[in-house]
C-alpha cells in the first residue's frame, strides 16, 4: 500500500509539472490564430448577431490505438451525416478538428492546448484519463464544454464542471463486477491494473464496490504502462503466490493482450483459474476485425464486460456501412465507435438548439489569461455556460441507445453486456444494468417493469471456465509460498479432554483438535497447518484476546473450545458450530433425610384438594344413584352420611363392600376406580422419587435467584461469562470469582459463600457435564440452560476455508463422526442434569386434569339421566287421576294426600324406594282400568234400555 500510494503522489506532481512545462513552451511556440477559425473573435462582429457559417468541434484522440482507430471514422462520418442534414443547424457546417495525443501524456496535453487555441466551440475526447485531467482545468477556464470518452470515474462534474462523460463510468462497470463475483459466491480477488489515473482509480471504486458486499481485494497488482514482458512474468509469478485465484484485469487496451499471453505461459488460463476482463478487452476483440485462433486460444473462459447498446434499425445501418467510411482501415467497429458517434449528434443537436434560442459563439479575450505568461491565443467562449446548459438538456437517441444526462451528468442507464469468451468467438450469459443488477432480460425490457435487485433475481447463463470445466471454481486455493497455516489452539490448563498440548505431533490434542482434523479430511484440497499454543500453561488463556490476535492477523484461524459470540462474530469469521453450549447455573447438593411428612410431598395443595373433593363429589354421586333401589345405601341420615363417607374413600384401595345394583352408578364406578388407580400408580412413584432424592443444600435455584442473591459467584479462567453476567445481567464484578480448574470448582462449592466459596457456578454446558463426573454427583445443575450459542473454529474474515470447514462439520454430522469423537473424549457420568428434581417430582393439577375432567363428566351426565327420569316418574305420580276414596281403599296405610307439588313432598317421592314407586303406578294403572271397563257397562246398559 506505501508503495501505491507513493507511486500515486509522484504521479499527481509529475502532471502538475507538466502543465507548468506545457505553459512555457506554449509561450514559445509561435502558433497560427488563423488557423481553423470558425467565428470571429468579438472585435470583428458585427454590432447585430448572426448564425456563423461554420462551427469548430475538435476531436482529441490517441488515433492509432485501439480506441482511436474506431473513434475516428465515426466522429467524420457523424460530422458528414450532420453537414449534408439540411433540417439540423440550417446552413451552418460543422468545421472538425483532429488532434492527435501520439499516446503520451507530455504530447497529449501539448495537443490539447493547441487544439483549443483554434476556438472549438465543443471538444471531444480524450480517451486518455491524464490528458482528461489536465484538458478539463483548460476548458473550465475557457468555457468549452468537453464532450469526454474518459471512463476514469474521478473526474467528476463537481470538480470539472464542463467535463461531460458521452460513454458509461468505470463507477459502473466496477459494481457489476462487484456484483459478478459475489454472484459466484467468491470473496476475495486480486486486481491487476495499470499503474496510471485509469487504473488506479478503476481500482479504489472496486474496492469500495466489493467492500459493500462483504468481499475484497485480498492483493494489487499494479504495472506500469510500458512494463515489458519480463515485467509481467514477474509479476503474474508473484500474484500465482496468492490464495485468490479470481483476477480483474483493468489495463488499457493496446497492451492486455500481452497479460494473458504471458499468463498462458505459466498455465494460469486453466482449471481453478477465473479471469473477468473489464471493457478493454471486448474493445479489442470487436474493433480488430477477424481475431487470430492463436489470440483467442489465450482468452479461453475468460469472462468480459462490454458496454451495451441498444440494438435498433439505426445501429445495424451503420454498422453495414462501417467499411465504406474513410479513415477505417483493418479496423472493426466496437462501442467506443458507438458513443462517438453519438457524441458528434449531441453537440450538433445542442448547438443548433442554442443557436436557435439566439446563443452567441463568439471568444473573447480572458482577462486572467491575457495578464498571465500564456499564449493570448487561448481564449473562453463568451456563451459557454449557456451552451452547457442546453447540453445537459439535450435528449438525444442514437446508436447507442438513449443519450441523456442526470442530475450528476452522467449519461442514464447505466448497462453492459456480460461475455464468456469459448472457441473463437464469445457467448453472451448476460447483463447487467444500475437498475436490476444481473439479469438474462435485456435492460430496456427491465426498464419498463419496477426495479428488482433480490438475490433470486440475479441469474446468468452457464459459463465454459478456464480449463473448459462447467462448475463453478472454488476461486482460491492455499498460497503456493510454503507458508502453512498458523493455527492457534488454547493452552488449556483445565478441561484438557477438549483441548490440551501434546509433546506428539500435531502439537495438541483432544475432542476439538480431532473434530478439526476429521473436518480437514472431508475437504477435496489438503490443508498444511501449524498448531501454535496460546496462552502460559499455568492459567486458562483469555478467549476474547485470542480471537482479536486472529482477526489481526497474527494467526490465520484458532481451533478449540471457543464460544461463538455476538462481539467475536463482528471481527472473525466462525465456522458452524461443532457441539452446542450455553451457561448454566451449578450448585452443590446433598442427600436428605425424609421428614414425618414426607408422604404429602407427592401431590401439591391443590392437588391434594381437588382430589379429596372428587373423593366426596363421586360418593355423593354413586349414594344418590343407589340410594333408592340398593338396600346397603339406605337408612338413618347418620348412617347414609357415614356411607357416602366410607364408600368414597375405600374405593382409593379398592376395597369397598357396598355392591352398586344401578346401571349409572356402576358406569359412574367404573370410570373412578380407573383415575384413582393413574393416582395411586403416580403417587407411589413420586413418594418413591422423593425419598431417594438429593436436594440442593443452597437456596439458589437459577439464575434468576443467583442475580437477585448477594452471594459470590464463581467462573472459569477466561470464559466469556464475565462479560455476559456484568454487561447483560448487571452483576457487580465484585461478585464474580475466577477459578482454575475443576478442584477449584469443588473447593469452592462446598466452602459456600460463607467460609469464602462461592454459592454457585456459571459455566457452559459442556464443561459442566464434565464436571459433574469429576465430583461424584455432589454437584448438579440448577434450573434452566439461560443461554444458546455454540463452539466453533474461528478464522479471518472472508476466510473460505470458514465455509468449507461448515460444510465438512455437518457431514461429520450426518454420518455420526462428530458424535463417535464425543463419546471417546467425552464421557460422562450418570449424574442428573436437573438438581431441583424434588420439586420437580411432586405431582400438580396440572398433569391429571384431564382425568378430573373426564370422572367430572360422567358424573354430571349420570345424575343428569337419573333426575330426568325421577321427574318424570313425579309428573305421573298424581293422585287427582283416581278418587280419594279409591285410593284410601287401596292404601289404607297412607292417609296424607299424593296431589301435594311442593318441594318436601319432591323430596319425599324421590326418597321412596322404587318398588314401592313401581306398586303405586300398577294400583294406579288398575283402577284407570276398572273405571274404563264400568264406563263401558253404563254406556251398553243405556243403549239397551232406550226406546227403538
Amino acid at each position: 500500500m506505501g508503495y501505491f500510494f507513493t507511486r500515486r503522489k509522484l504521479t499527481l506532481w509529475h502532471v502538475r509539472l507538466t502543465g507548468v512545462l506545457l505553459i512555457f513552451i506554449c509561450c514559445m511556440v509561435e502558433v497560427e490564430p488563423s488557423l481553423g477559425k470558425g467565428v470571429a473573435n468579438d472585435s470583428s462582429m458585427p454590432s447585430s448577431f448572426s448564425r456563423p457559417k461554420s462551427v469548430n468541434i475538435g476531436a482529441l484522440f490517441t488515433f492509432n490505438s485501439v480506441i482511436g482507430r474506431a473513434v475516428k471514422p465515426a466522429i467524420a462520418a457523424a460530422v458528414d451525416d450532420i453537414n449534408s442534414n439540411s433540417s439540423l443547424l440550417e446552413g451552418t457546417t460543422i468545421n472538425l478538428i483532429f488532434h492527435d495525443t501520439n499516446c503520451s501524456g507530455f504530447l497529449g496535453t501539448m495537443e490539447a492546448l493547441q487544439l483549443m487555441e483554434k476556438d472549438v466551440a465543443i471538444a471531444i475526447g480524450p480517451q486518455s484519463s491524464g490528458i482528461a485531467h489536465v484538458i478539463s482545468h483548460v476548458v473550465n477556464e475557457l468555457h468549452v464544454p468537453l464532450l469526454s470518452l474518459a471512463t476514469d470515474p474521478t473526474l467528476s462534474s463537481l470538480q470539472y464542471p464542463y467535463f461531460l462523460r458521452t460513454i458509461q463510468s468505470d463507477y459502473f462497470q466496477m459494481y457489476a463486477i462487484a456484483d459478478l463475483v459475489v454472484h459466484y459466491g467468491w470473496r476475495e480477488v486480486v486486481a491487476i491494473f495499470v499503474d496510471d489515473d485509469y487504473g488506479r482509480n478503476g481500482i479504489s471504486v472496486l474496492g469500495d464496490a466489493l467492500a459493500k458486499q462483504r468481499a475484497k481485494i485480498s492483493y494489487k497488482a499494479p504495472f506500469p504502462p510500458d512494463a515489458s514482458r519480463n515485467d509481467i512474468n514477474d509479476l503474474l509469478v508473484e500474484v500465482n503466490l496468492m490464495e485468490s485465484r479470481v483476477f480483474i484485469v483493468h489495463v488499457n487496451p493496446d497492451s492486455g493482450l500481452s497479460l494473458f499471453s504471458v499468463a498462458k505461459s505459466l498455465g494460469m488460463i486453466s482449471n481453478g483459474y477465473v479471469w473477468i476482463a473489464t471493457e478493454w478487452l471486448t474493445s479489442v476483440l470487436d474493433g480488430s476485425g477477424p481475431v487470430d485462433p492463436s489470440t483467442m486460444d489465450l482468452l479461453q473462459g475468460v469472462l468480459a464486460l462490454r458496454h451495451h447498446t441498444a440494438d435498433s434499425v439505426q445501429k445495424h445501418s451503420f454498422m453495414s456501412r462501417w467499411k465504406k467510411l474513410k479513415y477505417v482501415g483493418n479496423s472493426s467497429i466496437n462501442a467506443y465507435a458507438f458513443y462517438a458517434y453519438d457524441s458528434v449528434w449531441l453537440a450538433a443537436s445542442a448547438l443548433d438548439s442554442f443557436l436557435k434560442q439566439g446563443g452567441n459563439l463568439t471568444f473573447s479575450s480572458d482577462p486572467v489569461i491575457s495578464g498571465s505568461v500564456l499564449n493570448s491565443s487561448l481564449r473562453s467562449l463568451r456563451g459557454g455556460q449557456k451552451l452547457l446548459q442546453t447540453l445537459l438538456g439535450t435528449k438525444h437517441m442514437g446508436l447507442s441507445g438513449d443519450i441523456q444526462f442526470d442530475a450528476e451528468k452522467n449519461l442514464i442507464h447505466p448497462a453492459f453486456d456480460i461475455l464468456n469468451i469459448v472457441g473463437t468467438g464469445s457467448n453472451k450469459i448476460g447483463y447487467w444494468s444500475n437498475y436490476s443488477g444481473l439479469s438474462l432480460v435485456t435492460p430496456e425490457i427491465l426498464y419498463l417493469k419496477p426495479a428488482n435487485k433480490s438475490s433470486s433475481r440475479q441469474q446468468l447463463r452457464s459459463v465454459i471456465w478456464p480449463g473448459q470445466v462447467s462448475k463453478t471454481p472454488r476461486g482460491w486455493i492455499f498460497p503456493n509460498n510454503g507458508k502453512p497455516l498458523q493455527i492457534a489452539v488454547p493452552n488449556r490448563v483445565s478441561y484438557k479432554q477438549f483441548v490440551s498440548a501434546d509433546k506428539d505431533p500435531p502439537g495438541a490434542q483432544g475432542y476439538c483438535i480431532d473434530v478439526f482434523e476429521a473436518a480437514l479430511k472431508l475437504l477435496p484440497y489438503p490443508v498444511p497447518h501449524n498448531y501454535v499454543l496460546y496462552g502460559n500453561g499455568i492459567r486458562n488463556p483469555e478467549f476474547d484476546n485470542l480471537v482479536y490476535d486472529v482477526a489481526e492477523n497474527k494467526f490465520d484461524a484458532a481451533v478449540g473450545d471457543i464460544t461463538i459470540v455476538t462481539n467475536r462474530t463482528r471481527i472473525v469469521d466462525f465456522t458452524q458450530p461443532f457441539i452446542e453450549s450455553g451457561l448454566v447455573v451449578v450448585a452443590s447438593v446433598r442427600k436428605v433425610n425424609s421428614s414425618a411428612w414426607a408422604f404429602l410431598k407427592p401431590f401439591t395443595v391443590q392437588m391434594w384438594c381437588v382430589t379429596g373433593s372428587f373423593f366426596l363429589l363421586v360418593g355423593a354421586a354413586i349414594w344418590i344413584l343407589e340410594h333408592r333401589i340398593n338396600s346397603e345405601f339406605r337408612g338413618p341420615p347418620s348412617q347414609q352420611l357415614i356411607t357416602i363417607f366410607w364408600f368414597s374413600f375405600s374405593t382409593m384401595f379398592f376395597s369397598h363392600r357396598e355392591n352398586t345394583l344401578s346401571t349409572l352408578g356402576r358406569f359412574v364406578l367404573l370410570i373412578w376406580l380407573f383415575v384413582v388407580l393413574i393416582i395411586n400408580s403416580s403417587y407411589t412413584a413420586s413418594l418413591t422419587s422423593i425419598l431417594t432424592v438429593q436436594q440442593l443444600s443452597s437456596r439458589i435455584e437459577g439464575i434468576d435467584s443467583l442475580i437477585s442473591s448477594n452471594d459470590p459467584i464463581g467462573i472459569q479462567d477466561g470464559s466469556f461469562a464475565r462479560d455476559y453476567l456484568v454487561r447483560e445481567l448487571n452483576i457487580a464484578e465484585s461478585r464474580i470469582k475466577s477459578l482454575k480448574n475443576q478442584e477449584a470448582y469443588l473447593d469452592a462449592l462446598q466452602r459456600g459463600p460463607k467460609n469464602g466459596g462461592v454459592a454457585a457456578i456459571v459455566d457452559e454446558l459442556p464443561y459442566v457435564q464434565v464436571f459433574l463426573s469429576y465430583s461424584n454427583c455432589n454437584v448438579q445443575i440448577v434450573g434452566q440452560e439461560f443461554t444458546k450459542s455454540g463452539w466453533g473454529f474461528a478464522f479471518q474474515r472472508d476466510s473460505p476455508l470458514a465455509i468449507d470447514l461448515s460444510t465438512a462439520i455437518l457431514q461429520l454430522s450426518e454420518n455420526g463422526e462428530l458424535q463417535r469423537i464425543h463419546n471417546k473424549w467425552l464421557t460422562t457420568g450418570d449424574c442428573s442434569s436437573q438438581s431441583n428434581q424434588a420439586e420437580e417430582t411432586r405431582l400438580s393439577l396440572k398433569s391429571f386434569w384431564g382425568l378430573f375432567l373426564i370422572c367430572g363428566i360422567t358424573c354430571f351426565m349420570a345424575l343428569s339421566i337419573f333426575f330426568c327420569r325421577v321427574c318424570y316418574q313425579y309428573s305421573r305420580y298424581a293422585p287427582e287421576v283416581v278418587s280419594q276414596d279409591e285410593i284410601e281403599a287401596a292404601e289404607p296405610v297412607r292417609s296424607r294426600r299424593l296431589s301435594s307439588t311442593s318441594f318436601k313432598d319432591l323430596i319425599d317421592f324421590i326418597d321412596r324406594k322404587e318398588a314401592e314407586i313401581k306398586d303405586f303406578f300398577k294400583r294406579k294403572n288398575s283402577v284407570e282400568s276398572n273405571r274404563s271397563q264400568a264406563s263401558r257397562s253404563y254406556s251398553l246398559d243405556r243403549d239397551s234400555s232406550s226406546p227403538t
